[in-house]
């Protein structure tokens, strides 16, 4: 039994940080992402505003 908590207690402190790296790529390439749809959808407004496009 000790041996299994043993090697639990080197799994966790093997991964405690890696979790916590992956995390922070993950949110940083989704806020750049949505950053650049915000972008396309400010574009594509601009865009119909001044070509004229019939709202409704």
């Amino acid at each position: 039994m000790s041996k299994l908590l043993l090697v639990k207690e080197i799994y966790v402190e093997a991964f405690r940080d890696w979790s916590l790296r992956v995390l922070q790529k993950y949110f940083k390439v989704y806020s750049w992402l949505c950053f650049m749809l915000l972008g396309m959808v400010i574009y594509a407004f601009i865009y119909r505003v001044t070509t004229g496009f019939a709202f409704g």
